[in-house]
């Protein structure tokens, strides 16, 4: 039996693959180690989305080489060329090969190399899992997605839609909480449009997780607009449950529709406008997070101007703001790119304009005074959620998995920041 390190890049899915990974490996008989130093193997749950996220696996991977080395996730699905490249002897295992785990820890032990890619019948609802975070149980709902954007490799990583039983989510929700989890997040590759291939959706799916009784948080995770307008009405009933933060996170990714056209995003500006305007409607205090990539390759001046427009009439609370790269398999990758220097400069203006909403958005909330579910634990103090998903940081010691009530003092651009009050 080997002493196994497992570590974790990128979303909420591949940190619950990580979860997963590293049950797996404990009912297999193996020891759980907190730092490689001290492993036989070393297993690296990889991301690929963007270049920079590349280049850090690319530099993990030839940290790690030095020791039996299983390169996990989507970055050896999408790119094994890449994997093999900087280590000849890794073995490979796919986002949707857990099922192999054990199968390739084995061989990696013995010297042998093994790629297990292929996607195999194994739903992910109901393995073994380590949790990362006690207080914090990650719940994928669903593999793959619907879409077929230009820019990115998930869909080469993780293929389509393949939705698991609304039942089973339930139950391995109820095994969370009563695991001691108070906060759930249900995560997949796009959320918005789970369901669709088993007759179901996702305001079903979040009404029937709030039917179970105890008292715990559900987070739902990214959903991407171009599915919103067949759900939303329900989905914002749904959210109406006190149990269910009032966060979305819908990915916009640009403000012009002639861009979002050529992304193939399947949806409008317009759209995630209508989407924001319903929850803001609906909800007095409502959390917005989205994503922007500056410096897609179809992307004019104008077409900028128009996103800056964007985030300055919906004033998202958290903005995801990433530069485009093209990443190898893309259609995007074929077309002339802009010059790096303008990307720059474009990034460099949006991150000031989010900074600025983010900041004024997280003003207003200085003076409330409500509960908190803290989740997580910082070098200098302790951090939690309110009703709306906001981060609210305290200086006390509290225990995470427990609810406090607290004054927010002051704010920052990214947190609220708190005090206990009795």
């Amino acid at each position: 039996m080997a002493k196994i390190f497992v570590e974790a890049y990128g979303c909420s899915a591949s940190f619950a693959d990580s979860e997963m990974i590293s049950g797996l490996i404990q009912n297999g008989g193996h020891t759980l180690v907190e730092d490689s130093s001290e492993s036989d193997l070393n297993i690296v749950v990889t991301c690929s989305v963007k270049d920079a996220t590349a280049n850090k696996m690319i530099h993990r991977i030839k940290s790690l080489k030095s020791k039996p080395l299983v390169v996990a996730g989507c970055l050896p699905k999408a790119e094994k060329n890449t994997v093999e490249k900087f280590t000849e002897n890794a073995s490979m295992l796919g986002p949707n090969s857990l099922g192999k785990t054990l199968q390739v820890i084995d061989s990696a032990l013995k010297g042998r190399k093994q790629i297990a890619l292929e996607d195999s019948d194994l739903s992910k609802v109901g393995l073994p899992k380590v949790r990362l975070n006690p207080a914090v149980g990650i719940v994928e709902i669903a593999s793959g997605c619907m879409s077929e954007c230009t820019f990115c490799q998930t869909k080469l990583s993780k293929g389509d839609l393949s939705s698991y039983r609304l039942g089973d989510i339930v139950r391995q929700v109820q095994t969370e909480v009563n695991e001691g989890c108070k906060e759930v997040w249900l995560t997949s590759t796009d959320n918005g449009c789970y369901g669709f291939d088993i007759g179901t959706d996702l305001p079903s799916l979040v009404n029937a997780v709030v039917e179970i009784p105890d008292d715990f948080m559900i987070r739902v995770g990214m959903m991407n607009p171009m599915y919103m307008p067949r759900i939303k009405e329900n989905l914002i009933e749904s959210y109406d449950n006190d149990k269910v933060f009032k966060f979305l996170h819908v990915p916009v990714q640009s403000g012009s529709d002639k861009v979002l056209h050529d992304m193939k995003r399947g949806h409008t500006s317009g759209t995630f406008r209508e989407i924001v305007k319903k929850a803001k409607e609906r909800f007095d205090n409502f959390t917005i997070s989205t994503d922007i990539i500056v410096g897609f390759p179809s992307e004019t001046k104008e077409d900028f101007e128009k996103t800056v427009r964007l985030l300055d009439e919906t004033r998202p609370d958290v903005v995801n703001l990433s530069r485009y790269s093209a990443r190898p398999g893309t259609e995007a990758a074929e077309m002339k790119q802009i010059d790096v220097a303008e990307v720059k400069q474009r990034s460099k203006v949006i991150f000031e304009q989010i900074n600025k909403i983010s900041t004024e958005n997280n003003q207003k909330w200085i003076g409330w005074r409500g509960r908190v579910l803290f989740d997580e634990k910082t070098d200098d103090g302790v951090k939690g959620r309110n009703f709306t998903y906001k981060p609210v940081f305290v200086r006390d010691g509290v225990d995470i998995g427990q609810w406090h009530t607290v004054e927010i003092i002051d704010a920052t651009t990214s947190t609220l920041l708190g005090k206990i009050s009795s």
